[in-house]
């Protein structure tokens, strides 16, 4: 009887053990972060920022109407640099070769925080701001990534740390970087070729999304190119044998590319656009160019695919009798991410909170998802939990990774659009340049100026970042996938 005691007891304590460490472990993925201290120079960060709302809605706005695509964005970044100016920046400008972009700097010393921001529109994304699509341009651009509010909320945070770091004698160095077309993928892989974003101690960045949380995340390497096929032409029903067609170069291309993802890993994409195929079908086309993307989840894989996709294309030239030449236009490393950094990004986010968006505001979200066939659960509300992610596969790429690839890099995401709709799409741009965009950019601008703080006031926060940053990069070196004697793709502003 005794021994059938003890053996009870001793499985009783092992059932609460095990209960004890099922209930610990229900998430294990999930990261406990507390809420950071609300500091005498937060809230004065704050209260600023609130004063500033109104001129900071107005550039955001502004930004928003002049929707002007990557490499064009010349009101946008002159709009960013005059407001910084006011606030006492200095400004460096035609950073790395490109008109638009610019660094603008406050302080001396360290530790030198570096804030990305970004400006440019996608093509054919116009929108009016009503919950339906009705562009305002016909086949004109918008902000479907609210890179509107992504520049003006950066530029919001910079000067609010100025602000405040005037006001009480902190020691240190902000550098806000005016990064130009993010959507092509050049303009931080040319500053970062450049040494621009060199003596960081570490950078700050978010971006406009459809959750407030912060990642953990990676993102996939990614090269871009084009290619021109150069053929002869010939009536196509006349003497077709006497031509060679460009185009049919360009679909052996796609034929030999399709057939090729059996034998890449899954974690590759390969897309592409025919954006020449020819005039006439009675033509056999002697000129055809095609737009190719090859992602994959990190820079080696890529430059393996990569060499295999170039044999496709020389062996789509021999078999259709033409010659080619490839365009590079640009490269981008996966991100690396930094935990410790995010966590301190993150546990301010909870100190802030979410955008409190208005019943009106939540409807009209609501009327955007049921326009867009997604659930009509409106705009979210919450903080999302800090996780640590799986490996997955697939998502988009970003030249914010070679920032992560200098300096240790953070990834805030604010509220800007409903949950659901879709990226670079109109749904993006209805909120945008109105009362949901301009909340989230208010949002974001106080939550990094708070973590600047944080590293301004915590220097040994930063040391831990860097820490883990190095620990990341062992046996790793940055080469910037752009060729070194390739010029940025300049356009003149339009007058």
């Amino acid at each position: 009887m005794k021994k059938t005691f003890v053996f009870l007891l001793a499985l009783l304590s092992v059932c609460c053990l095990y209960s004890d460490l099922a209930a610990q472990s229900a998430d294990p993925f999930r990261i406990d972060v507390k809420p950071a201290k609300l500091t005498p120079a937060k809230k004065q960060a704050f209260q600023w920022l609130l004063q500033q709302e109104e001129e900071l809605s107005a550039i955001n706005h502004k930004i928003w109407s002049f929707a002007e695509v990557g490499m064009e964005e010349y009101r946008s970044s002159r709009l960013l640099v005059d407001y910084v100016k006011k606030q006492g920046f200095r400004v460096t400008w035609n950073v790395a070769g490109m008109p638009t972009a610019f660094v603008a700097e406050y302080g001396s010393g360290e530790p030198v925080l570096g804030i990305l921001a970004e400006y440019d529109a996608l093509p054919g994304l116009s929108q009016a701001e009503v919950p339906y699509k009705e562009p305002l341009i016909e086949g004109g651009a918008g902000h479907g990534c609210g890179h509107n509010i992504f520049g003006t909320a950066s530029a919001a945070a910079a000067a609010a740390l100025k602000n405040v770091m005037e006001r009480n004698h902190l020691a240190g160095t902000i550098r806000l970087f005016g990064c130009p077309a993010e959507e092509i993928g050049v303009g931080k892989a040319f500053m970062a070729r450049e040494g621009v974003f060199d003596g960081l101690s570490c950078c700050l960045q978010w971006h406009p999304g459809s959750s407030n949380s912060v990642s953990l995340g990676s993102s996939n390497a990614i090269n871009q190119f084009e290619v021109e096929f150069f053929g002869k032409s010939a009536h196509a029903a006349g003497d077709p044998w006497s031509a060679r067609s460009a185009l049919d170069a360009v679909e052996l291309t796609n034929v030999g590319l399709n057939y090729l993802r059996e034998h890449l890993k899954p974690t590759a994409r390969i897309h592409y656009v025919i954006t020449d195929g020819g005039d006439a079908p009675n033509i056999v086309p002697d000129y055809a160019r095609a737009w190719y993307f090859v992602r994959n989840i990190d820079r080696e894989s890529l430059e393996q695919d990569y060499a295999r996709v170039l044999d496709i294309i020389d062996g789509a030239a021999k078999m259709s009798g033409t010659t080619y030449k490839i365009h590079f236009n640009s490269g981008a490393h996966e991100m690396i991410s930094n935990r410790t950094g995010n966590e301190i990004i993150y546990s301010n986010l909870l100190l802030v909170g979410p955008p409190e968006f208005t019943s009106e505001e939540q409807e009209y979200a609501r009327e955007i998802q049921k326009n867009c066939s997604v659930a009509t659960s409106g705009l979210k509300s919450t903080v999302e939990e800090l996780k640590i992610p799986q490996r997955s596969w697939g998502g988009g790429s970003t030249d914010v990774a070679e920032v992560s690839w200098l300096t240790p890099t953070t990834n805030l995401s604010v509220v800007a659009k409903p949950d659901g709709t879709p990226g670079h799409h109109w749904s993006t741009v209805a909120c945008g340049g109105m009362s949901i965009g301009h909340k989230s950019m208010l949002t974001a601008a106080k939550v990094m100026a708070a973590a600047g703080l944080d590293l301004l006031t915590h220097p040994e926060q930063i040391k831990r970042m860097r820490a883990e940053w190095k620990r990341d990069m062992a046996g790793k070196t940055y080469r910037s996938p752009m060729p070194p004697d390739m010029l940025p793709p300049v356009k003149p502003e339009k007058k």
